[in-house]
């Protein structure tokens, strides 16, 4: 089964002090390229998460977000370092009485202004034991985002499946307009001789003329070529995942034989089915571009 590579996971995990959220989403690329937001006490561990996501999830554009919310209101309150406030503060006097400059009359207005009075710790050291729990809680959002990939991918499927059926249908509507064809360039050519130019023709030399003609005009090997790609594309399909790149070319190669069936066919309605076989496959290129 194919996978989409658009995909969104999230776990949570509650600890005594804090509450961990972990989310990952990811979209369509070429490669893997994968943007980190980590707390700052889990961002040392930022290459062996890196490493295990590009393991699983090979490509796309992939998110990581964690996140960690304090439940402890002081745990919340960015600390007043003391000591600085008490230094600033018999400075700040010193300098009034040696220039006569008067103190202030909001001491705690002035201080708490002052650089490096208010400071907050996030290198926080993590032990092994909440680690194991946060990577866990990393693994199974990613567990969550495949997951959700595969649903995609079931959804992708069922989509082309759709429209190789329909192309092949129209395909098939070809054959009836082909002899219809023959006959009306023969009458066009003649008509053109007799009427328009008025002038005597030899009738056997024009059906050769007309045999060439025609063999240059002949579709029948683009429609046996189309008709593999087409096959190509659903055995492609079915042997799962890792195949949206190949899935890719064979469509371009299905585009170059409906391009070419579009020139040669000479006739409106064959092109008119040749502009609905490009509607399809247009919708199929846009698609692959999501499959894994």
């Amino acid at each position: 089964m194919i996978q989409s590579m658009t995909g969104y996971g999230k776990s949570i995990v509650d600890l005594p002090d804090k509450k961990i959220t972990v989310e990952i989403k990811s979209l369509n690329s070429k490669a893997m390229d994968l943007s980190t937001r980590l707390a700052p006490a889990y961002r040392e561990k930022e290459m062996e998460l890196r490493n295990e996501i590009a393991r699983v999830l090979e490509r796309g554009k992939v998110d990581l977000t964690l996140w960690v919310e304090k439940k402890d209101a002081e745990q919340l309150a960015t600390p007043i370092n003391q000591e600085v406030v008490a230094a600033y503060y018999e400075r700040i006097r010193q300098i009034a009485a040696a220039t006569g400059i008067p103190e202030p009359a909001d001491w705690f207005a002035t201080l708490l202004r002052m650089p490096d009075v208010m400071t907050k710790n996030e290198n926080q050291e993590v032990d092994d034991e909440e680690w194991n729990i946060v990577y866990a809680a990393v693994k199974r959002a990613v567990e969550q985002l495949v997951e959700f990939r595969k649903q995609e991918g079931e959804a992708l499927e069922k989509k082309f499946r759709e429209k190789i059926a329909n192309i092949a249908r129209l395909l098939d509507s070809v054959s009836a307009y082909e002899k219809e064809r023959v006959g009306k360039i023969k009458d066009r050519i003649t008509d053109a001789l007799e009427k328009t130019l008025s002038v005597d023709y030899d009738k056997n030399r024009l059906e050769q003329e007309l045999i060439y003609y025609i063999e240059k005009l002949d579709i029948n090997e683009e429609k046996q070529r189309l008709e593999n790609h087409l096959n190509y594309f659903i055995s492609t399909l079915e042997n799962g995942h890792g195949q949206g790149k190949k899935l890719g070319f064979i469509a371009q190669e299905m585009g170059r034989e409906i391009n070419t069936l579009g020139s040669k066919s000479n006739h409106a309605e064959m092109q008119k089915i040749v502009v609905q076989m490009k509607d399809e496959l247009e919708q199929i290129k846009e698609q692959v571009l999501n499959v894994m």
